[in-house]
C-alpha cells in the first residue's frame, strides 16, 4: 500500500497549527508515485478478481464489501494520483525539447481521459453490486474491467520507463519540494472534508 504522503514530507510530527513541513527529496517524491503504482496494480487485480467472482458466484456479502472498498479506492485515490501527475509531472514533460517525451506526455494525458471514461462505465455496475442489485450484465462488467486493467497497466509501464525518469531529470529539486507540499495539502483538505461529513 502507498505510504501516506505526510510521512514523506516530514519524519517529525508537526506542532499543532503548523502549516509548513519539510519537503521530500526528488527520490522520495517519485518513490511515493511509484508506491501509488504498486497499490494501483494490486487494486486492479482485486477488481478483476471481483468481476470474475460476481459472474461465477453472485453477490455474496464478502464480494459486496470488497467491491465497495475497490470502488472507493478508484473514486478517490486513483483520481488523486492522476491529479498529482497532471499538476506536477506532465507539464515538465510537455515542455521538453525531446519529441518522444512530449508525445509520451500527450499520450499519458489522453490515457487519463480514457481511463476516466472507462471507469464511469464500470462504476455504476460496481455501485449496484455493492448495494446488492443485479441489473447489470456480469459478463459485460468482466470484459470492461479487463479492458480497463490492460489500459492502466500499459499506462504505468510508459510512465515508469519513460515519463518518470524524464521528469526526475527535468524538474528542479526546489520545485519537487513545492509539489510535495501541494500534494499533501490537497489530501489533507480532502480528508478534513470527509471527516466533517461523517
Amino acid at each position: 500500500m502507498a505510504k501516506p504522503l505526510s510521512t514523506l514530507l516530514s519524519s517529525t510530527p508537526a506542532p499543532p497549527g503548523a502549516t509548513t513541513a519539510a519537503a521530500p527529496s526528488g527520490e522520495a517524491m517519485f518513490g511515493f508515485l511509484d508506491d501509488c503504482h504498486r497499490e494501483m496494480q494490486r487494486q486492479l487485480g482485486l477488481l478483476a478478481a471481483l468481476a470474475r467472482d460476481i459472474e461465477t458466484d453472485g453477490l455474496t456479502p464478502v464480494v459486496r464489501a470488497r467491491v465497495r472498498e475497490v470502488q472507493t479506492w478508484f473514486n478517490v485515490q486513483a483520481r488523486e494520483h492522476h491529479l498529482d501527475e497532471e499538476h506536477n509531472v506532465f507539464p515538465a514533460l510537455l515542455a521538453s525539447a525531446d519529441d518522444e517525451v512530449v508525445q509520451a506526455a500527450r499520450r499519458l494525458t489522453q490515457d487519463h481521459a480514457w481511463l476516466e471514461t472507462d471507469w464511469m462505465e464500470i462504476e455504476p455496475s460496481l455501485a449496484a453490486a455493492a448495494d446488492g442489485y443485479t441489473w447489470f450484465d456480469p459478463a459485460v462488467l468482466r470484459y470492461a474491467v479487463e479492458v480497463f486493467q490492460q489500459l492502466y497497466l500499459d499506462h504505468i509501464v510508459l510512465e515508469e520507463t519513460l515519463a518518470y525518469p524524464a521528469a526526475r531529470s527535468a524538474i528542479p529539486q526546489a520545485e519537487i519540494a513545492a509539489m510535495g507540499v501541494e500534494m499533501a495539502r490537497r489530501r489533507a483538505l480532502r480528508e478534513s472534508r470527509t471527516v466533517r461529513r461523517s
